[in-house]
């Protein structure tokens, strides 16, 4: 993306929020070719399925408790936490606490635009 194309700012009061599942709901804040941010809020009982995908992700719990798993590795993260997930890795996550996390993805996930 061109930089005289490329908004340097975003609001999250102006990007919407999207249900995901039972209890989990995200939100897009930015992104352009190469990266995306996406806020994931989570209420008690919240399930992230397992799944995988092509993007490494990196994801920061900014508040709550969540039960990760990242291939055969499981964790209990806490805010201030953060996880790695590669390249086409199973992961999920399960929220203990009412929480939110925040991923950024690269390449972006087109699916969520």
């Amino acid at each position: 993306m061109q930089a005289a194309a490329l908004s340097f700012f975003s609001s999250s009061t102006s990007q919407r929020w999207e249900s995901v599942g039972e209890g989990v709901r995200r939100q897009v804040l930015t992104h352009d070719d190469q990266l995306m941010l996406v806020k994931v809020a989570f209420e008690r009982g919240g399930i992230g399925s397992r799944h995988r995908h092509f993007q490494t992700q990196l994801t920061y719990v900014e508040s709550g408790v969540f039960t990760v798993s990242v291939g055969d590795e499981k964790r209990v993260v806490t805010a201030g936490d953060t996880f790695l997930i590669p390249s086409d890795v199973w992961h999920g996550v399960e929220c203990i606490e009412a929480g939110m996390l925040l991923d950024v993805f690269s390449p972006p996930r087109a699916e969520f635009l």
